[in-house]
Formats: structure tokens, C-alpha cells, sequence
């Protein structure tokens, strides 16, 4: 069970990965959470598996004190699979068609059109029961004739695991000189675009692993040779935009899309079991670190947009250590300038990998190449339009406290221009943030040690003394790129800067972060938003783009506000949902 699990599970990440970066792919098209829902019980096949072997272990005879190997056996287990097997299935299927059993039971397999290694064996229950019987058959009669072995067994459970995951994975893996080196491989063996085509013609390719039957009674797609070649032809497909993130916790690594689907179509949140998989978790820390360039996690397109997701092989703790700082901002680099040479129009910088400690807010980079074609967006001015337009209407007095980020500098000035007071705890940063205030602003923002305001505008490092500070009822909206610890009860917390994306925004099946379902960070959204306005300018160091105008331009294109405290009429959001 663990090896089988393992082995699903190496499918899934190498498929969810080149699938990502577009290459070899057969069907161009996305899924979303609906099918990873759909799918998230595909080890219940497992586990169903294991119990009839355990039963037959128990009570068939010759199903115990198995030898380790029988040459014999295995040949017979072939034989057997080439003849019976795949005969009996296929008729199987083909009147799994059958509108009768197809509404009743198949058409659950093939509501995925995009498929998945571990669509293979998505089916309902009478169903799987039917294929395992199937299956069973070399294995019972190995045991009846005193051939079985515990490796024939194994490598035959094998062997259909790895057919039907390469089967299901949408990309095109098998190379065209085996074909040319033994031709007549080609009626005993299926490749994914062979069967990709049952998935989208639904009347053709019913085969299970051998296609002759399908050349013998002349079900074969026409166009099955055609979409093979193409489908090894396909090049890596162009990108508008990239956004580079990195990991958080070590937990992060299973999170991310190519690790457990049920998990990244979730919030990030941590989990006790998870702790179990220290071993696991250290050594894709340690591999992670070894990798010498950006990977390719996530690909999403909008309207003519190509976006892709690309992750900064280092974790969050690594950006708090010195020593890492120059092999970070060399990754960082190496990144923007293959995006620059893919042809894209904008990199935008996730989470740490804009810290004004690290590179100065992207500005770094810019130097270092001033005629770099690709833009550079750090996101501030949508970041910080969604946390002024998060504050409920009619609010005359909050606080602002945490560190001050480039976010909060933007924040400020913007209301203290609406003459809302902005009170701050700490008198340095207030002097330091003062400075930089327009004068016709500067006498909204105030310093006060115990600001008493219903409303608080959070950055990193709020620690617990100082949310105590706060009154009962106190709406706490963070500003900064992690979300604050939760310690108060009878106050609210709102998500990081976020807006929910449009439905034009296809192949969105997996949670950023901690943020839920559709729902993606301000500074994400604020490269996706400046490609499609077309803006020739960065964003990064101390540069600020119109707040208003980046705002109005996210909502026009179909990005919402996640959880607003009032509706703007020009917003008109609400209709939409």
C-alpha cells in the first residue's frame, strides 16, 4: 500500500509539474476545484486492493506461503493480462458507454476532460469492484496452479498502477524511436495521448493497455497517430507573466500544487500529523536549497494572458539569515532575466523576495540591468488601495502599527489626503513616516502611546502586548505579507491584502497560501492587472503607481474585494457574484 501510494504520488507531482510549465501537454485546458474534490479519494482503490489480497492471503488455496519469485508465474500473469484481461475489458468498457450504465455509472470517470494520473481511478464503487475482479484474474489462477509468487504479484499491481497513471497524465512521455525500433509495439502498448482521445471523443480508444483491440474491431480514433506527434512537438508555450514566490514553513513544500492536491486546494494551515513527516520534510529542505534556479509550480491564463508561477527554492527562515541574502537575490536575478528572455511583460515579486532589506523593493535588479525589458511589479499601490478600501465607511481614527513597509508609506498619505487620522504607536517610525507626509496631509497623522481607534492597520512584528492595547471589537486589517497571529477573541482579523479573480481566470485549482479558494494576493494580482492595462513603467523602489487608478483598473477587469465592509457603487461586485 505505502509503495503503491508513493508511486501515485511520484505521478502526480511529475505530472502537476510539467503540466505547469506547458510542455508536451495534450490538452490544453486547465481543471479546477471541482475535480480536484471530485478526485481526492483516489487511494480508497488502494485501500480496497489491499483487502482482497489480504483476503485471498486468508482463503484462496495456494495463497499462502507464496515463494519470492516464480519465473513461471510471471509469464503466465502476462499471458494472461494480454489475453483475458484485456479482451474482457474491453467489451467492459465499451458498454460502460452505453447510455444505460454511462449515465449511471462512467460518466463520473469522464467528467474529467482534463485528466490526472489519479483519474484513472476515479470511479464509483460497483465499478472498481468490477475492475478488480477483473484484474484478479491472473492473480487467482497463478494461485490455483501453484505459480504465484510475491513479486510476479507485486510487479503485476505494478504495472497497472504505472499504465494507468502515464495513461491519465496529459503529457506526451514516450518517445517515438521505440515505435521505429519495434513497430509492432504499437498494439501492445497505449501512450497518454492515445487514451487523452477517449477522454475528449468518448466512442474511440476504449482499449485497456493494448490497443490491437482497437485496430480489430475498428474503434481506433483516426486522429490518434496525428495527436501523438503533435503532442511531442509541443514546445514550451510563451509567458506574459511571472510571479515568483518562495516556500514559508517546511510544511509549505506539501502545500504547493505538484505536492498533495487535497492540501493545496485548501488554506495553508498546519497539521500535528504532518509533523510525522520530519524526515520527508528536511530532506526536500535540503534538496530545495541544492537547486540552483527558480521552478515552475503553476500555469494560469486570462483572456490572452499566459501567467505562470514560479517558486524561489528557499524558505521563509532563509530570508532572515545574512549569509543567504547574495545566493537569494542571485536566484531572484537569474529568474527575472529568463523571464525577460522568455518574453515576458512582467515579473511580479511575492512575499519576501521584495524585502527592502534584501533587494531594496526590486530596485537592486533594476540597476544592475537599466534596460531591462520586462516590469518589474512589487504590487504596493493595489496592496495598499485594498487595505484603505477594506476600512469601513464613515471611519475617522485608525492606528497604524508593526513595522512600516513601503505598503504603510503608501497607506498613510492616502488617508491622511481623506483626512483620516492615522495614529501611530511608535514615535520613531512616526517621525521617520512624518518626513515623507505631504504637507497639506502631514496633520493627520498622529502619535499617540495608547491609540484607541476601532479599526488597526497591522504590519510584521505586532506582537500580543500590543494587540492587547486594542479595545473590544477592534477590526484588525493587515497590510503586510503574512497574516498576523490571531490571539484576540473578541476582536476580527481580516486576510492579508487579497481579492477573489474573476471566472475569465482559468486553471486556478490550488490555494496561495493561506488565502481561500479563487482567491489571490494583491501583489500577485497587481502584475496580472499591469499587463493588462499594458503599463510601461516599473514598480519597485520607491516608486508608487496611482492607487486609484490601479484599484479601479482591478475592478473593472473582474477582481473583487474579498470580504468588504461596504459596497462601492462603482465597484458593483457584488452583482457579479
Amino acid at each position: 500500500m505505502l509503495l503503491r501510494m508513493a508511486h501515485n504520488q511520484a505521478w502526480i507531482t511529475a505530472s502537476r509539474l510539467q503540466n505547469a510549465r506547458g510542455r508536451r501537454q495534450i490538452v490544453r485546458r486547465g481543471i479546477e476545484f471541482d475535480q480536484v474534490d471530485r478526485e481526492r479519494n483516489w487511494d480508497d482503490q488502494i485501500i480496497l486492493s489491499a483487502i482482497l489480497l489480504y483476503l485471498g492471503a486468508l482463503y484462496l488455496p495456494g495463497g499462502q506461503h507464496l515463494p519470492a519469485w516464480r519465473a513461471d508465474g510471471t509469464v503466465l500473469i502476462a499471458l494472461l493480462h494480454a489475453g483475458p484481461v484485456e479482451f474482457l475489458y474491453y467489451w467492459f468498457h465499451r458498454a460502460l458507454h452505453h447510455h444505460f450504465l454511462y449515465t449511471r455509472y462512467h460518466s463520473h470517470h469522464h467528467a474529467s476532460i482534463v485528466t490526472e494520473p489519479i483519474t484513472s481511478v476515479i470511479h464509483p464503487f460497483a465499478e472498481l469492484v468490477a475492475y478488480e475482479l477483473l484484474f484478479s484474474i491472473p492473480l487467482i489462477v497463478c494461485a490455483l496452479t501453484g505459480t504465484a509468487s510475491i513479486i510476479a504479484f507485486e510487479m503485476y499491481v505494478i504495472y497497472i498502477d504505472f499504465m494507468n497513471n502515464m495513461g491519465h497524465c496529459n503529457f506526451e512521455l514516450v518517445p517515438n524511436w521505440i515505435f521505429k525500433w519495434f513497430p509492432p509495439l504499437k498494439y501492445l502498448m497505449y501512450t497518454p495521448s492515445f487514451h487523452s482521445l477517449h477522454h475528449t471523443q468518448f466512442r474511440t480508444n476504449y482499449s485497456l493497455f493494448m490497443p490491437f483491440y482497437d485496430y480489430i474491431y475498428n474503434t481506433m480514433d483516426k486522429s490518434s497517430n496525428t495527436m501523438y506527434d503533435n503532442s511531442l512537438k509541443n514546445k514550451e508555450e510563451t509567458v506574459d507573466v511571472v510571479h515568483l514566490t518562495h516556500l514559508t514553513s517546511l510544511q509549505s513544500i506539501y502545500q504547493m500544487r505538484p505536492g498533495f492536491a487535497e492540501y493545496a486546494s485548501k488554506p495553508y494551515a498546519s497539521k500535528w500529523y504532518m509533523w510525522m513527516m520530519w524526515p520527508v520534510s528536511w530532506l526536500c529542505m535540503v534538496l530545495t536549497w541544492m537547486y540552483g534556479s527558480a521552478f515552475t509550480v503553476e500555469r494560469n491564463a486570462m483572456k490572452k494572458l499566459r501567467m505562470q508561477s514560479w517558486v524561489i527554492p528557499r524558505y521563509r527562515f532563509h530570508y532572515g539569515l545574512k549569509w543567504e541574502k547574495e545566493a537569494i537575490n542571485n536566484l531572484i536575478e537569474k529568474a527575472i532575466c529568463e523571464a525577460d528572455k522568455k518574453g515576458a511583460k512582467v515579473v511580479t515579486l511575492g512575499l519576501l523576495n521584495q524585502a527592502n532589506n534584501l533587494n531594496g523593493s526590486g530596485e537592486l535588479y533594476l540597476q544592475k540591468y537599466p534596460t531591462l525589458g520586462v516590469k518589474l511589479v512589487d504590487g504596493t499601490s493595489l496592496a495598499a488601495a485594498v487595505v484603505v478600501n477594506s476600512i469601513p465607511q464613515g471611519t475617522d481614527h485608525v492606528v497604524l502599527a508593526g513595522n512600516i513597509s513601503k505598503v504603510a508609506r503608501a497607506m498613510a498619505a492616502a488617508l491622511c489626503n481623506k483626512n483620516v487620522k492615522v495614529i501611530m504607536t511608535n514615535k520613531q517610525d512616526y517621525h521617520l513616516l512624518r518626513l515623507n507626509m505631504p504637507e497639506n496631509a502631514a496633520d493627520n497623522l498622529l502619535f499617540s502611546k495608547t491609540g484607541t481607534a476601532k479599526v488597526w492597520l497591522t504590519g510584521e512584528n505586532l506582537d500580543a502586548t500590543e494587540q492587547f492595547r486594542a479595545q473590544k471589537g477592534t477590526q484588525f486589517i493587515p497590510y503586510s505579507q503574512f497574516p498576523p497571529r490571531m490571539i484576540r477573541k473578541d476582536c476580527t482579523y481580516s486576510t492579508t491584502p487579497a481579492m477573489v479573480v474573476p471566472k475569465t481566470l482559468h486553471n486556478v485549482h490550488s490555494c496561495e497560501n493561506w488565502l481561500p479558494r479563487r482567491v489571490m494576493s494583491a501583489w500577485r494580482i497587481a502584475g496580472i492587472v499591469h499587463a493588462l492595462e499594458g503599463l510601461h513603467e516599473h514598480e519597485c523602489g520607491d516608486t508608487v503607481l496611482d492607487m486609484e487608478k490601479v484599484w479601479s483598473a482591478a475592478i473593472l477587469h473582474g477582481f473583487c474585494p474579498v470580504a468588504p465592509v461596504d459596497v462601492s457603487a462603482t465597484c458593483q461586485w457584488n452583482k457579479k457574484l
